[in-house]
């Protein structure tokens, strides 16, 4: 009988990471998410789309890639606890791997701005969740404070193995496809993976992509809660990125962004959470020439938020076992 194990992603990618004998591995399957054509979008917009679902990570989020690495780092480096901001999905992943890795992992948020999935998960991963009576920039910057105190590593996006563990997401995408593809597009938070992709396309051989970076019109209060940040900290390499491959930065309203996530849903049967259907509104604001080939990230599994599906998806209707009710119930959709 065949046992099918999955390749770390440290492993996988060592000869493009910063790791080396002495560093552990950290993995809970990380990496290898499946790219899909979406048959339906490319068909009206006139070019080829496909979605790089990394929603299918370990943690249902981006993050899983670039945590593997600053997790296994910080172990290296015998931290004794690491602590990070966030808005949800880097606190699921962060006290994901911490847990296995065996080390604390403390988490700072904002006050009633995390989507209760992510909280959910966090909580039982075992990550110690402290609200923060103010913004996303004021936890970090809170974060950032104790981590240069030297009790604490930061495994925010600043930690640079973090963006060493995204940029991987590239690498797959050019094996998947055989080539570069023409465009990618993706959410655009604090910036750090659109950075981390950057890098990534700096360190391959050919033409670059346009990177297109979809943010939200009111950063501090959209709907799309994994990139809500006011200030990216990231924001000058995101520029640095778009200018080099001739790309874009593409502000939406949430109406866009809600528009585009229930798209995803009924004509591609896609579930991401919210802040993932950026990159798809960004393609329908933006789209490329005809008949090219793109790339939407999307960056977080739609159980990540599922207030927000339930409070926009249709109502459930209850009628008796009846098959004559049933079959009208049905047909009144």
């Amino acid at each position: 009988m065949m046992t099918l194990v999955a390749v770390p992603l440290a492993e996988r990618y060592r000869d493009r990471l910063p790791i080396g004998e002495s560093t552990p591995v950290v993995s809970l399957g990380e990496g290898s998410t499946p790219l899909l054509r979406a048959a339906r979008l490319s068909r009206r917009l006139g070019v080829e789309v496909y979605l790089k679902c990394e929603g299918a990570n370990p943690t249902g989020s981006f993050k899983d890639r670039g945590m593997a690495v600053a997790i296994a780092k910080a172990l290296e480096e015998e931290a004794e606890a690491v602590i990070c901001a966030s808005t949800g999905n880097t606190a699921s992943s962060a006290s994901a791997y911490a847990a296995r890795a065996g080390i604390p992992a403390v988490v700072l948020q904002p006050e009633g701005a995390v989507a209760a999935g992510k909280l959910a998960q966090t909580r039982m991963y075992g990550g110690r969740v402290i609200e923060v009576r103010g913004s996303f920039d004021e936890a970090l910057a809170a974060a950032r404070e104790l981590a240069e105190r030297g009790t604490h590593v930061l495994v925010n996006s600043l930690n640079p193995y973090r963006r060493e563990g995204q940029k991987t997401a590239v690498f797959e995408i050019v094996e998947e496809l055989g080539r570069m593809p023409d465009a990618i597009y993706l959410p655009y938070g604090g910036g750090g993976n659109t950075a981390a992709y950057g890098q990534a396309l700096a360190e391959l051989e050919g033409t670059p992509p346009r990177i297109v970076a979809a943010e939200a019109a009111d950063r501090a209060r959209t709907v799309a809660s994994a990139i809500r940040i006011s200030d990216p900290v990231h924001a000058d390499a995101v520029r640095t990125t778009v200018e080099w491959t001739g790309g874009a930065v593409v502000t939406l309203d949430d109406d866009e962004i809600l528009t585009a996530w229930r798209e995803l849903v009924r004509s591609e049967g896609v579930f991401c959470e919210p802040c993932s259907a950026a990159a798809v509104a960004a393609l329908e604001r933006e789209p490329p020439e005809p008949g090219a080939t793109v790339v939407c990230v999307l960056t977080g599994h739609g159980l990540k938020d599922p207030d927000t599906a339930a409070r926009l998806s249709p109502p459930t209707v209850t009628v008796d076992p009846d098959p004559d009710a049933i079959a009208a119930a049905a047909a009144a959709r």
